[in-house]
């Protein structure tokens, strides 16, 4: 067993409330019996762990009340909960709730509101589908709890933010959410991941559940901002229930390494999946996305859309799956994954997988690997643009279809400027995007 994977088992099994001992137990127990995946892993082929090879140190309280107020991220205007470096700082959340809607942390849960996280936590995750949800359970201190009751319509944007400042040595975070829907409610959710970009590292095990019960509909924003040398490892699972819908929209800008982990489960008839994402690797960044739509039961949809554009010497992977069991007719699914190149040692490993054992479905995936345009490039040469404005242009172009279909308009406000900059710091080279 590597260092990596015995210091967790060394921590305080006793700095978490009594409620949740049972999961840290259970936790400890199968990540002592784990094996970390390697490159002869098909689902790690592309992706090192090498910098997890490195003592992390867990965050106190004090050491979380850093100042984080150069860290950026969105400003919603909804219930608005903030961590740092894994430790809730009430200082900069909202915690006003409407009717209806329960928002707090595991550490402020009522025994009844205890006994329903700890009944639901963890049934998301479909057996061996994450190989670091054990150390996620072993090092679980706090969470968050979000609940909307049946029948009940959230106006306001609920916004869950984690940060992460790095301290003189690395540290580890672990991040837990869970998401309950009751019947029929309908719900928007963005969470929000960012550092300080010239902080240590930090490392983020993450987790976050979905939950969603009949006729019910949440559209989720997972944005993840951390630049540098910060590392996270992370995953989204999602179960839907009958007629249910859910609408996910994932960013990733790179850093040393991130790997999400995205699996929806259709459990129930007529359950509809809409997921967007964009990764934007640059330097020698390392973004992988590993996605799955599970469709259990017949008469469900899903729809996923990524793209990646990757420069310099950067990296990325995506691997998409859809999987259609047996009872699962009349399923229709589509995947599309395009990337763009914009340097020659830029990397893409990219596999869109159908794996069908139903034969009344209509189902699609694609994927693209290009460079720019020359003949457009070209075009906008001779409209008087300079070569360099029109890179960006075309760049930005690539993505912008997905940025404008989101339908939090104060997250899609706030990206465009962001994205913007990530082409091109000069703001003259952007003064047609904007």
């Amino acid at each position: 067993m590597s260092d990596f994977m015995r210091q967790p088992l060394a921590a305080d099994i006793n700095a978490a409330p009594d409620w949740l001992q049972d999961i840290r137990s259970r936790g400890r127990t199968a990540w002592r019996h784990s094996t970390m995946p390697t490159r002869k892993t098909e689902a790690w082929k592309y992706t090192s762990l090498q910098a997890l090879q490195q003592p992390f140190a867990v965050t106190t309280a004090s050491t979380a009340a850093t100042d984080v107020s150069d860290i950026d991220y969105p400003v919603l205007g909804g219930p608005t909960l903030v961590f740092a470096d894994g430790h809730f700082r009430q200082d900069l959340s909202t915690t006003t709730l409407p009717p209806g809607l329960t928002l707090l942390r595991f550490a402020d849960a009522s025994p009844e509101q205890a006994a329903r996280i700890a009944a639901q936590l963890g049934t998301a995750i479909l057996p061996g589908r994450h190989v670091f949800a054990p150390l996620n359970d072993a090092t679980l201190a706090d969470g968050v709890f979000l609940e909307v009751a049946a029948n009940t319509r959230i106006e306001a944007p609920l916004h869950v933010v984690w940060l992460t400042t790095g301290q003189t040595q690395p540290i580890s975070v672990t991040q837990r959410l869970l998401v309950c829907l009751g019947p029929n409610s309908e719900a928007s959710l963005t969470e929000s991941f960012a550092n300080i970009a010239t902080g240590g590292t930090a490392f983020t095990n993450g987790i976050t559940e979905l939950l969603l019960e009949r006729g019910s509909h949440l559209s989720h924003y997972r944005l993840h901002l951390e630049q540098g040398a910060a590392v996270h490892i992370g995953g989204v699972h999602a179960r839907l229930g009958q007629d249910s819908v859910l609408s996910g929209f994932h960013l990733a800008l790179g850093s040393a390494l991130k790997r999400i982990d995205l699996v929806v489960d259709h459990q129930g008839t007529g359950a509809h999946c809409d997921l967007d994402g964009i990764y934007l690797p640059r330097g020698q960044e390392i973004v992988d996305y590993h996605t799955c739509m599970e469709h259990s039961v017949a008469h469900c949809s899903s729809r996923e859309r990524f793209r990646g554009i990757i420069a310099d010497e950067a990296t990325a992977v995506f691997n998409g799956r859809i999987h259609i069991h047996p009872q699962a007719q009349k399923t229709r699914a589509e995947l599309s994954n395009n990337n763009l190149l914009t340097s020659n040692k830029a990397e893409i490993n990219t596999k869109p997988e159908l794996e069908i054992y139903a034969d009344d479905v209509q189902c699609a995936h694609g994927a693209t690997v290009a460079q720019l345009d020359p003949h457009t490039l070209h075009y906008l040469r001779t409209r008087g643009i300079p070569r360099e404005e029109a890179e960006v242009m075309l760049s930005y172009g690539f993505i912008n279809e997905l940025v404008e279909n989101l339908t939090q308009t104060v997250v899609r406000d706030w990206l465009k400027p962001l994205l913007a900059r990530r082409f091109a710091p000069n703001p003259r080279l952007v003064r047609h995007l904007l």
